[in-house]
């Protein structure tokens, strides 16, 4: 089963990908960009873990953010 982390925890989570991963936010979403075409959420998270060894959280904060930016493009 699915988590759903809270706004804050989404928040703290992305706040930590650099020092965890030695990697910008910004990086991570280019990578998810240029990654394989998957529609499921958790096949993007299940790809993300696998490709990069990210920790669950890293991983699902990651897919989630890159949902939120590409979701707000459509809107523009």
């Amino acid at each position: 089963m699915s988590q759903t982390f809270s706004e804050e925890t989404h928040r703290n989570l992305l706040s930590r990908i650099p020092q965890c991963t030695g990697r910008e936010v910004a990086d991570w979403l280019r990578t998810v960009d240029e990654g394989p075409a998957l529609f499921r959420f958790e096949e993007k998270v299940s790809w993300l873990r696998g490709e990069h060894q990210l920790a669950y959280g890293h991983a699902k904060a990651i897919i989630h953010e890159h949902d939120l930016r590409r979701a707000a493009r459509k809107l523009l």
